[in-house]
């Protein structure tokens, strides 16, 4: 198993999430208009689902990743078959939305009287197959909307990658092109999260040779045609085209944070099953840029089966990416990460006294603080979100890496301005918010600090002011980028 960088696992980390945050925007707009200008978070669609809640696409992924985020062989019969379990749970528990092979599939194995003659894996396989033997029509988009985190497996091993993806695919979709664009998005997955860059067309070595070419044909086509033409998308071939062009058309024009909301966006503007094209891009979108690209006002609001947020997303992943190799004490599987060694501090902003700078002590005391929301910069534990009553829309957390090494945040300036937005918001709907990190050394004061640079105050008193009121003189890295303010122009002197 590699050892993953900060932004390594800032890109792991975004696979998941990415791809709930572009499902959830799609839902409301799927097999209906697609929206002129951002999509919102509407819900509605055709579960019904609230507002931020993702679909099938996204429950189908949790399934695999709820196996692949143990420490089970992927090489093993047995990771097939638990994958294939979780699918007969998943459809145990009456999805409100499943794609119609899909459901043809695990409708016939459950209702199997004598499923247990052989393994789980095998037999879904076997219904699948029969059903392509029968129609000749099982290339729809429903494996390649579920496959970006089998990307995460074997960050090494691009070979193994691509075995794990076909056979993950193969479960529900027996056509050699489903499985074929599953190959192709995982390694394109795969390479993102280890070199930070888009490339579809790496994966094109993994595929039989007689099916290349045409593949390449295809790659090229998205790459040079508009993402509309694109809005037959429940084919795989043209799901992975709608997807891919999107993202590479409006990459023309942004990047980074700003390239993720542009290509959602474009994604969804195709058309037809918008959900699903936006969740497939989401997964690459987010292998590419990570977690910390994503804004709040949608990592707040997204949500679903089996009751997940956004950080179980984030945990789910990184499990992932490290093959269940992760101590129950350790970050992402801890149940806490409050030590209970670090000073309480709770010290009000001074622009703003409803604003509580503070450690993760005081993460301890939000009900003696009288705290009804928090912004934490820091790693938390699985108990340490939305504690004490605080409702999980109410807590943001912001992927902050307290180094001065500049690689180690890959959008530092954005996340400043993002943590500080966040406050920004729930101050103005009548919260007091606890903002906080571990010590309130370095990141809570530079959030602060860009906290009252949105507010509109400047000068080097302010810098003094917070200083003052964590009774400790910031420097370094996160200081110095939060001085240069949102727009990248100095505003505060140092201190």
């Amino acid at each position: 198993m590699m050892r993953l960088s900060s932004a390594q696992h800032d890109r792991a980390a975004g696979v998941l999430l990415t791809q709930a945050v572009g499902d959830a925007l799609g839902v409301p707009y799927e097999f209906a208009t697609p929206p002129a200008g951002e999509p919102q978070m509407l819900g509605g669609g055709l579960g019904p689902f609230a507002p931020g809640e993702w679909s099938d696409d996204t429950q189908m992924a949790v399934c695999i990743a709820q196996v692949a985020a143990t420490d089970i062989a992927l090489d093993s019969p047995a990771w097939i078959d638990q994958v294939a379990e979780q699918f007969l749970s998943w459809w145990g528990s009456h999805p409100a939305d499943v794609g119609i092979q899909t459901a043809h599939v695990l409708r016939e194995v459950s209702r199997d009287a004598n499923r247990d003659a052989e393994p789980v894996g095998a037999r879904m396989a076997s219904v699948a197959r029969e059903l392509h033997e029968r129609t000749g029509r099982t290339a729809g988009n429903g494996a390649l909307m579920r496959t970006g985190v089998v990307g995460l497996t074997r960050l090494e091993h691009r070979a193994a990658t691509a075995s794990a993806a076909r056979a993950v695919a193969e479960l529900t979709h027996t056509d050699p092109l489903a499985g074929d664009s599953c190959v192709l998005w995982c390694e394109a997955i795969r390479i993102a999260v280890i070199d930070g860059r888009l490339d579809l067309a790496g994966g094109l070595d993994l595929l039989p040779d007689e099916r290349r070419d045409q593949w390449a044909r295809w790659i090229a086509e998205a790459e040079s045609s508009d993402p509309r033409v694109f809005d037959r998308n429940g084919f795989t071939v043209t799901a992975l085209q709608a997807a891919w062009s999107a993202i590479v058309h409006s990459g023309r024009t942004v990047t980074g944070p700003e390239h993720v909301g542009a290509a959602l966006t474009a994604a969804i503007q195709i058309g037809h099953d918008t959900d699903t094209v936006a969740a497939i891009a989401g997964a690459l979108l987010g292998a590419r840029y990570g977690a910390s690209a994503l804004p709040f006002r949608w990592t707040r609001l997204v949500h679903g089966w089996p009751g997940l947020r956004a950080q179980d997303l984030i945990a789910l992943a990184l499990r992932t990416a490290k093959q269940g190799s992760v101590h129950d004490s350790t970050w992402p599987r801890a149940t806490t990460m409050v030590s209970g060694r670090d000073r309480s501090l709770a010290a009000p902003h001074p622009q703003d006294d409803k604003v509580l700078l503070g450690t993760m002590t005081d993460l301890d005391r939000v009900t003696e603080l009288g705290v009804d929301a928090v912004v934490s910069l820091c790693r938390l534990g699985s108990d340490d979100f939305a504690p004490a009553g605080i409702a999980p829309t109410d807590h943001g957390v912001f992927w902050l890496i307290d180094h001065d090494d500049p690689a180690h945040n890959q959008h530092l300036d954005h996340v400043l301005t993002q943590a500080a937005t966040a406050v920004r918001d729930l101050r103005a709907e009548g919260r007091t918010v606890l903002l906080h990190c571990v010590a309130a050394h370095h990141r809570t004061p530079a959030v602060a600090l860009r906290y009252a640079q949105l507010l509109g105050h400047d000068g080097p008193q302010v810098a003094d002011q917070i200083a003052a009121s964590i009774d400790h003189d910031p420097n370094g890295h996160l200081w110095d980028t939060a001085r240069q303010g949102p727009d990248g122009d100095v505003t505060t002197a140092a201190n």
